[in-house]
């Protein structure tokens, strides 16, 4: 059991899967007031955390933006164990658990390495479980594409099923996959990222007991690439690439046209198509004083959302791009090329 040490979940799913959701819904239901939530985001600009606007602003972290698996653990750590007192009220430790909330290619292995073979996390925090999210839509095809996608399915304790309001049929066949790839991980299907309070943070400590072999293969190879300091992007990483997945923020200061502005998106789509993995924006719309949030997977566009407020003071569109072999040129030029320059 836990006993003394602050038990810590981690929320993890590739791009575009529903994990910030699944928090904000959290968040709405009222349990996260003695949770802190550290939020990793791939690219040196993130939004995500910008958009758990239910979460109070002394509970939510934005962990350095980076991938969280190859450029950052060392912040990880610091982060974790300076947490008690650096994020202290009145002097005293206000949370009794932690949410991690990983980037969507994150490589699990070394995020749950860290946090069991650490000396100095493992004394003050006990892994208790993992919770992967999956895209009903696209997760069949990305787990054979991704290998962190993959991974992220196969350490997991329990995974949740999101979008299966989108699939015309019963997602049988990805449930099959999900269960070879995690055989002894609970799929629970959601909508709307409406998570069960109690599932979410079911208590106990994690175990590789009925995981496949690959699993502590994995964990062993991180323990040992730790100890040698020896990890690929150790040193001189670019925070905005991971292998052939690179990120591209584009900004626009002033207002946008609504119906010019997803013409923009539309060709986008039309040009990259699969390679698009992730898209999501934070929109000043012409003659709106609310901002609009839009949210893109690969060829899948959902509505547009608009929230109660502005996150913060600045009122600039600010939209990411995630994709494969992606030239940052090219996408200022789809929107230049159709009369919405980016700063």
């Amino acid at each position: 059991m836990v006993g003394e040490r602050i038990p810590i979940s981690v929320l993890t799913g590739f791009l575009g899967s529903g994990k910030t959701t699944v928090l904000r819904h959290l968040a709405r239901q009222g349990v996260l007031e003695r949770t802190l939530v550290l939020v990793n985001e791939f690219g040196e600009v993130g939004l995500d955390h910008h958009l758990l606007t239910p979460i109070d602003d002394d509970t939510l972290v934005a962990v350095d933006s980076g991938c969280i698996c190859c450029t950052i653990r060392a912040d990880l750590v610091q982060t974790l164990t300076e947490a008690p007192w650096r994020y202290a009220r009145n002097g005293e430790r206000w949370f009794d658990r932690v949410v991690i909330e990983t980037t969507g290619i994150a490589d699990p292995a070394p995020i749950l390495q860290t946090i069991m073979g650490d000396p100095a996390v493992e004394k003050l925090y006990a892994l208790a479980g993992v919770l992967t999210v999956v895209d009903a839509v696209n997760g069949a095809a990305t787990i054979d594409r991704h290998l962190e996608a993959a991974k992220q399915v196969a350490v997991a304790d329990r995974i949740l099923l999101t979008k299966t309001d989108l699939l015309a049929a019963s997602p049988t066949a990805l449930i099959q996959k999900l269960n070879q790839v995690a055989p002894s991980a609970t799929v629970s299907s959601i909508v709307d990222g409406k998570a069960e309070v109690d599932w979410f943070f079911a208590s106990g400590m994690y175990s590789l007991l009925g995981k496949s072999a690959d699993v502590e293969a994995w964990l062993q190879s991180e323990l040992i690439a730790q100890a040698s300091h020896a990890h690929d992007h150790e040193e001189e990483h670019d925070p905005n690439r991971h292998g052939r997945i690179q990120a591209s923020c584009l900004t626009f200061s002033e207002p946008v046209d609504a119906a010019l502005f997803e013409s923009c998106l539309q060709l986008l789509l039309q040009f990259r198509g699969p390679d698009l993995l992730r898209v999501k924006g934070i929109v000043n719309v012409a003659g709106m004083d609310r901002p609009m949030v839009i949210h893109g997977v690969q060829h899948v566009f959902h509505p547009p959302e608009v929230l109660e407020k502005w996150p913060g003071a600045e009122r600039q569109t600010r939209i990411v791009v995630i994709a494969r072999d992606l030239d940052h040129a090219e996408i200022r030029a789809c929107f230049a090329g159709m009369g919405l320059e980016p700063d």
